[in-house]
């Protein structure tokens, strides 16, 4: 497990289209995932101790942000050759223990992780309603650790400003997670 920090936010970077095969059997845009006030592009994965250690918390902000017009996507974009955890059967898995209220996607030639800049998992990136980027940071202040009452749950109230106002907050915490397991080049 390596430690990755994500960069910080590039304000007013147009978001990529995509068109990637989600966990439902369904292919999904960019279009097909926005929400009336933003979208939430998530990178993230199934092996992962960040991501796994945040699951619960970030299906529960997920469910927060679509009750304020916010809509949330998760790409996979790691290797499953090398980790086989992160295998599109156990996406499937995954999505239906966890009751994820997103289209859960399998970026397979990496190319859209590429794309984005993607570093970690999670790594996220928070849109507007014209997609354009507002927020690239953590989920929250704790991290690996258990949620305190008291906890700033930094992209639950980054996207609450993006749907009330169209901007995020300038003041970013990085993220932190596994670096993406990029696949070997082959050429």
């Amino acid at each position: 497990m390596t430690l990755t920090e994500t960069p910080v936010c590039n304000f007013n970077e147009d978001a990529i289209d995509f068109n990637l095969p989600g966990v439902d059997g369904k292919n999904w845009t960019l279009a097909d995932c926005a929400g009336e006030k933003g979208t939430l592009l998530m990178f993230i994965c199934n092996h992962c101790p960040y991501v796994k250690a945040v699951r619960s918390r970030l299906v529960e902000d997920v469910l927060k942000l679509i009750d304020i017009g916010i809509n949330s996507v998760a790409l996979m974009s790691n290797d499953p050759a090398d980790y086989p955890e992160d295998s599109f059967e156990n996406m499937q898995r995954i999505a239906n223990e966890f009751a994820y209220p997103f289209p859960y996607l399998i970026d397979e030639t990496q190319e859209i992780a590429r794309a984005y800049g993607a570093v970690s998992t999670p790594d996220f990136f928070g849109y507007n309603n014209e997609h354009k980027l507002q927020y690239r940071g953590r989920l929250d202040a704790g991290g690996m650790n258990p949620v305190t009452g008291d906890m700033k749950r930094d992209l639950l109230e980054a996207m609450t400003e993006v749907a009330n106002t169209g901007q995020g907050p300038k003041q970013q915490i990085p993220g932190m997670g596994c670096s993406i397991k990029w696949k070997k080049d082959v050429s």
